[in-house]
């Protein structure tokens, strides 16, 4: 039986017509994460206080000035939205996979959507626990720019599996690998905002002004950014290895060896270890926590090339990017 004939295509055009609506709600969402951001008062001098006991010394305090009713209209905007946008893009795999009768796991396309749907599902179940309305620019932005790419570069009209991916460990083994990126790009966005922390942190005291102060003043302290990017990495890694032993598993199953020297295990591993690297220097006396943090956005780097350049330009036996 053809493809055509096992392919729904009204709801495969009903999941690019969501995908599409979804695109167009995180946009808006992105904007206004933008505006909260950008309303946000710097830090102000408090009035100087005079020390108790008569001639004691004058001292003065910063304290951040109340914010602005238009900072909390655009954030609670924003994150009303990016439930929509994650309802609507939920929607939108779950048609895609509808569509065939498959898991929606079966190219780049699919393994995007699904990828982004479980980056907005951490963010926002997180956000129910602690207000993370400084950190939705920075997951919605990176959501939105995958979803871009996965419509116009990396389309895959809806089809059947391949043979060689017909097996209940092509659900297990990448729905894991797929929710562990998606909390590595979480602490990826959380990494980065922590480096520019730590860096406005050591600046003086005059020099963090405008731009500077407003972001000094919208995010967390380095040392909470750098404590929630840490938690992150913790759940993703295990997650990882999860991924790293059932792909051998599957590989053992389907073509009778455990490892092949194929490209996407090659990197898979060095992805492994780049990362356990990371956990390895936090534990170890003599490595700053900003060097550390290098090593976890190198991992993210490998996880970049492992996804747009093997899946796309290797040969070899993962060569399921359907492009």
């Amino acid at each position: 039986m053809s493809n055509e004939i096992l392919t729904n295509q009204t709801l495969a055009s009903y999941s690019n017509l969501s995908l599409y609506s979804a695109m167009a709600v995180f946009t808006i969402a992105m904007i206004s994460f933008a505006i909260d951001l950008a309303g946000v008062a710097p830090k102000v001098a408090a009035p100087a206080r005079e020390l108790a006991g008569a001639g004691g010394p004058a001292t003065t305090e910063v304290t951040p000035a109340a914010p602005a009713p238009r900072r909390r209209k655009a954030a609670g905007i924003g994150m009303s939205l990016s439930w929509l946008g994650a309802a609507l893009l939920v929607a939108a795999t779950a048609l895609r996979g509808l569509s065939v009768e498959r898991p929606p796991l079966g190219n780049m396309y699919e393994f995007s959507l699904v990828g982004c749907s479980f980056v907005m599902a951490v963010f926002l179940g997180l956000s129910t626990r602690r207000d993370l309305r400084w950190l939705g620019l920075f997951v919605v932005g990176p959501v939105l720019l995958t979803l871009g790419l996965a419509i116009t570069v990396f389309y895959t009209a809806a089809s059947q599996l391949l043979p060689s991916l017909k097996s209940y460990w092509l659900v297990i083994h990448v729905t894991v690998a797929t929710l562990s990126v998606a909390v590595f790009t979480i602490a990826f966005s959380v990494t980065i905002l922590y480096l520019v922390m730590s860096w406005l942190e050591a600046l003086p005291a005059e020099q963090v002004t405008g731009m500077r102060a407003k972001v000094h003043t919208a995010l967390p302290s380095a040392r909470q950014l750098d404590r929630t990017a840490y938690g992150l990495h913790i759940v993703a890694f295990p997650l990882w290895t999860f991924t790293l032993i059932a792909g051998a598993i599957w590989a053992e199953q389907a073509w009778g060896h455990y490892w092949n020297w194929d490209p996407k295990e090659v990197w898979t591993f060095v992805i492994w270890v780049v990362y356990a690297a990371y956990l390895h220097a936090r534990a170890t006396t003599g490595w700053s926590v900003r060097r550390a943090a290098y090593l976890a956005l190198a991992g993210y780097g490998c996880i970049l090339v492992n996804y747009m350049v093997v899946n796309v330009f290797f040969v070899g036996q993962h060569s399921y990017s359907g492009m």
